[in-house]
């Protein structure tokens, strides 16, 4: 894990410091435009309070969007929080810290989703799985497919206990109404917020199976990022890529992953340490 963290905190950065280009120097001046606010504190910090973390800037206790104080379960997590905050220089940039996104979404529960929502989101995502529909006009990006992809849903189905299958064709969804059953029964086992980190994966790697095999540690997030990009990398292969353009999608998406690697587990540590401590 905390190698997980200094690559999240590598891909964060390379997200935002690499000016080795006009063109990504353009890019970076765009996003400095969101920059809501400039860097207000000097230090950053954690303290316990009835059972929780909470992340301090300097003296001030840090709040959520809707002005929900920010407390956490897990004290790695608050401390991987307050390490966001201090790697931010001189433009607080929100946009590109993840662990402080996904915990906020938690506490604040915006749009008021239960753990049953996000459960049908995920299992109705499968339906549309980047790495179930695979190419039919192209040999030679069907074989790629076949053979990078097929192992990974061979795993998925052995681990999680169902029969996914591939298609060719958007005619037929590749989840049987069995399979999904099955598979929301072991994500409903999992805490509130470690299902809000699996919907933040789905969402970045437009993928289910490989948000799992990333949770599960069967794949890397370099690795899964690159999987699921795997069309696009074919394509650029024969056409070309926009090289700063492509590094940074890659980047972004590999920091949110990485993001959601952590979050996840620190998630779960904490819901294990809980339940002994009731016990």
């Amino acid at each position: 894990m905390f190698k997980i963290f200094l690559n999240y905190l590598k891909f964060s950065a390379n997200c935002t410091l690499n000016n080795n280009s006009k063109a990504l120097g353009h890019f970076n001046n765009s996003i400095r435009r969101y920059a809501t606010r400039k860097r207000f504190y000097r230090n950053t910090g954690i303290l316990r309070s009835e059972g929780k973390y909470e992340v301090t800037l300097d003296q001030r206790k840090l709040k959520t969007p809707k002005g929900n104080l920010f407390s956490v379960e897990s004290e790695p997590l608050a401390i991987a929080v307050a390490t966001e905050w201090d790697s931010q220089k001189e433009n607080i940039i929100q946009s590109k810290m993840h662990l402080t996104t996904l915990c906020n979404t938690v506490i604040d529960n915006p749009n008021n989703l239960t753990k049953y929502d996000m459960v049908d989101y995920i299992t109705n995502y499968l339906d549309t799985d980047t790495i179930l529909f695979q190419a039919n006009e192209e040999e030679d990006l069907l074989e790629l497919q076949e053979k990078e992809w097929d192992p990974i849903i061979d795993w998925f189905n052995k681990r999680f206990d169902v029969s996914i299958k591939k298609s060719q064709q958007m005619d037929a969804p590749p989840a049987s109404e069995k399979d999904k059953a099955t598979l929301s029964k072991h994500l409903l086992s999992h805490n509130f917020a470690t299902i809000c980190g699996f919907v933040y994966g789905v969402d970045t790697l437009k993928s289910v199976i490989l948000t799992l095999a990333c949770v599960e540690h069967f794949l890397t997030p370099e690795k899964a990022v690159l999987l699921s990009r795997l069309e696009e990398e074919y394509q650029t292969g024969h056409w070309g890529r926009v090289e700063w353009a492509h590094d940074l999608n890659q980047q972004d998406l590999q920091a949110r992953l990485a993001a959601v690697i952590l979050f996840t587990y620190f998630n779960n540590q904490s819901s294990k340490i809980k339940s002994k401590s009731i016990q």
